[in-house]
């Protein structure tokens, strides 16, 4: 049987169906976390970014902009309201990739102790986590605003609850599902039970895997020195 927009009902469920609008809270108080750990990081890490509240303010600004705009659903009227929450993603992005690299940096390179290092590895290793589910829920399917449409684009990951018709009647994908593929991704360095479909999700996994794999792998190298 087909909808009324002319697919069948199964692929309708298989492909994903219409949201009914999520509440933007679980994504705003994912990036308040991501903001508290940027403060925590020591000076070392964030010299790079001037001074140590600029950046944190900055997206403070741009998460009030958007409570005072809309606080509760997101709806489909709020295409400029998605540019202020892509801009304060990629800010948290830049901010993260240059603790990251200052992080690597001072592991391979420095003359201090490296225990706070590696201590200070983890808000890092979080925050990356953090910023890829961010990017994923705003990249599949044009973002939670066109999820509630019904003639949404094709989806960027093929969840397994998409992969089953019937398994899960009118299932969509909330936040914590691309926070779900995030943690995955950065713990296995690959796709888990979710693939990626389309080149922009696979680049986004691509790219949160080598950043994972590359901050593992030095800080792992470094606490093994340090406990001989």
């Amino acid at each position: 049987m087909d909808d009324a927009s002319g697919r069948s009902r199964d692929d309708a469920v298989a492909w994903g169906s219409r949201s009914h609008g999520e509440t933007r809270w679980p994504a705003l108080s994912a990036t308040l976390c991501a903001i508290a750990l940027q403060l925590v990081l020591p000076d070392s890490l964030i010299r790079g970014l001037g001074y140590r509240g600029l950046i944190p303010a900055a997206e403070g600004v741009l998460v009030v902009v958007i409570l005072i705009a809309n606080p509760g659903r997101i709806s489909t009227e709020e295409s400029r309201l998605r540019a202020v929450g892509l801009v304060l993603i990629a800010l948290i992005t830049a901010a993260n990739l240059v603790s990251l690299l200052e992080l690597i940096h001072a592991l391979l390179y420095g003359a201090t102790s490296g225990r706070p290092l590696v201590y200070a590895s983890v808000p890092v290793w979080l925050t990356n986590v953090i910023v890829f589910g961010l990017w994923y829920w705003e990249l599949d399917r044009g973002g939670p605003a066109a999820r509630t449409t019904a003639n949404h684009r094709r989806p960027d990951f093929l969840f397994p609850q998409m992969s089953t018709p019937g398994s899960a009647p009118d299932w969509v994908p909330a936040f914590f599902d691309y926070l779900y593929i995030s943690f995955t991704n950065a713990t296995a360095f690959s796709p888990t039970d979710t693939m990626p479909l389309t080149l922009g999700a696979k680049g986004l996994m691509a790219l949160q895997s080598l950043a994972s794999l590359v901050t593992v792998a030095v800080v792992v190298s470094r606490a093994v020195n340090i406990l001989r």
